[in-house]
């Protein structure tokens, strides 16, 4: 069996909307969008580059009501971000966490998302050469 490459795919993320431009990104990612997909060999042929991520949007009112929670495992640890603030400070944090949620939970999960380059403006064009 020869080795192959990875294909990477560029994803331009302004004025899309966070959830469908997500599913498209973990299809990819998984190898869906081939002929010759099997689903123990997913992560190992595709990459997905995002840009702009700064300008990507939401509907309805999840701009306001949207918000992100972690747990510590402490008592009184646990904190909580809204979309508008996680978007100022990560926006890239956004789309990781989207496209984590669409993947399936297990040990290829973290190979998948090894593949996902994000960038809040401009990629290098180091990266994007790479692209096709």
């Amino acid at each position: 069996m020869e080795k192959q490459t990875i294909q990477w795919h560029l994803m331009d993320a302004k004025g899309k909307v966070l959830g469908r431009l997500a599913i498209q990104i973990a299809k990819i990612l998984q190898g869906k969008h081939r002929v010759e997909y099997q689903r123990h060999l997913a992560g190992n042929h595709d990459g997905v580059v995002v840009i702009n991520v700064e300008s990507i949007t939401v509907t309805g009112n999840k701009d306001k009501q949207k918000v992100y929670t972690k747990y510590s495992g402490y008592p009184g640890g646990l904190k909580k971000v809204s979309f508008m603030e996680m978007k100022k400070k990560a926006p890239c944090e956004i789309i990781r966490h989207a496209v984590k949620g669409m993947l399936p939970k297990n040990k290829l999960q973290a190979r998948m998302l090894r593949h996902l380059k994000i960038f809040e403006k401009e990629a290098p064009l180091s990266v994007l050469s790479m692209c096709k």
